[in-house]
């Protein structure tokens, strides 16, 4: 067994760091990494610059160093990712945390340094549109590096764990994200013209996964009288971004990036309803944010969502069965009451707190060296139910399967 009461230095590397301004790895890494600082634990985070270009060393216990990135979507993250692992091969730690299985091509330089390192492996990224057909066989390629690579994979999402399972006959450790209990304040709304209860409110990427269009569609052929609040931006999706503006009518309001967490905070806790629209990743840290605030949700159909919200949730498909559950919620406040009930405790079984647990064990394995494996999976894929093509990757120009990595 590994000595509980040991100190050991644990690097988090591929996401933009922190504090945490963008998504769910960010938030991951600023939850857990955080309370591995405040058990005594030596925690690095490696950072991209941010807009105001402000790189402090230190945040909430944590160290932080700071990497460059090209500012181009095919090459950001790998950029980045690529300078941080330089800096961690000449600095070492006892355990890495590599997230996002597109960073796979760094692993093997880990492993010769003898650095153990676990790989949260996220969602489905290859079913993303906004990658181009090379896109989408990098992504495939990467997830079979990281397999084959990896001391542990992390899976966040059941459905992920199966994924990994059924394609690669790879085992992961499951630790989703944690629910932050949002308490119901307000004093900030009317800063931005907002009334408790009074809109519907979506937070998101404009990505065509997130369905932010179909979700604006909807809404406009509802009754609503209550505004469609819109936060999120695309910074490399111009055209996806001038289609969900052109389905908008006056009663969406676009907020763009809401950095003020606070103020976010306060938009979930104040929300009529919250629409939820994300459908290749696993447990998605919006959605859990919405049930810690005790808001009515409202998701796409689709496993992932199933999986966190249960039965505490609607959902919809298509742009006709958003506008039906946006007029099912207004028309009906007890309908909203149980719901947002049913949200609270949904949240309390994503806990933050057994979250770090769950890592700081992971660590601590691999700090021992219990994960190495001297003969590791060759990352092949296998022919199973994930194997098959889906009808949205059939639709995708010359995508295809991939076999192991030799293509």
């Amino acid at each position: 067994m590994v000595d509980g009461g040991r100190r050991i230095s644990v690097a988090l590397v591929g996401t933009r760091g922190v504090p945490a301004r963008y998504g769910g790895f960010e938030t991951c890494v600023e939850e857990v990494g955080t309370r591995l600082a405040a058990r005594g634990h030596d925690v690095t985070v490696y950072c991209r610059p941010t807009a105001d270009d402000a790189r402090p060393s230190e945040y909430a216990g944590m160290r932080l160093v700071h990497r460059g990135a090209l500012r181009r979507r095919s090459l950001e993250t790998l950029s980045h990712t690529g300078l941080s692992v330089a800096h961690l091969l000449r600095h070492r730690t006892d355990a890495a945390i590599v997230f996002n299985a597109a960073n796979a091509p760094y692993l093997p330089a880990l492993r010769a340094a003898r650095i153990p390192v676990a790989t949260h492996v996220d969602g489905l990224e290859w079913r993303r549109a906004k990658w181009g057909r090379g896109g989408h066989a990098y992504y495939r390629t990467a997830e079979s590096l990281a397999v084959r690579w990896s001391d542990a994979l992390i899976a966040d999402a059941q459905g992920i764990a199966d994924y990994y399972r059924d394609e690669f006959d790879a085992d992961t450790e499951l630790i989703a994200y944690g629910a932050p209990l949002v308490a119901r304040e307000s004093d900030l709304l009317a800063g931005v013209g907002l009334e408790p209860d009074g809109y519907h409110l979506l937070v998101a990427r404009f990505e065509a996964e997130n369905h932010v269009d179909m979700i604006v569609e909807g809404y406009v052929r509802s009754a609503s009288t209550k505004p469609l609040v819109v936060v999120g931006s695309a910074p490399y999706a111009e055209e996806y971004s001038a289609r969900v503006r052109n389905a908008a009518d006056d009663r969406v309001r676009f907020l763009g990036g809401v950095w003020d967490q606070r103020l976010l905070d306060q938009l979930y806790a104040g929300a009529s309803t919250y629409l939820h629209g994300h459908s290749v990743g696993g447990t998605n840290p919006s959605l859990l944010r919405a049930l810690g605030a005790g808001t009515a949700v409202i998701a796409y159909d689709v496993s992932f969502n199933r999986e966190v919200a249960g039965a505490a949730a609607a959902y919809f498909s298509d742009a006709a069965g958003v506008a039906a559950a946006v007029d099912a919620a207004d028309g009906d406040p007890s309908l909203l009451v149980a719901r947002r009930d049913a949200a609270v405790a949904r949240a309390s079984a994503y806990d933050w707190d057994d979250v770090a647990d769950r890592y700081e064990l992971l660590c601590r394995r691999l700090a021992a060296r219990e994960l190495v494996k001297p003969a590791r999976p060759l990352g092949r894929q296998r022919t199973g139910a994930f194997g098959r093509r889906t009808a949205e990757e059939q639709a995708l120009p010359g995508v295809g399967r991939i076999e192991g990595v030799s293509r």
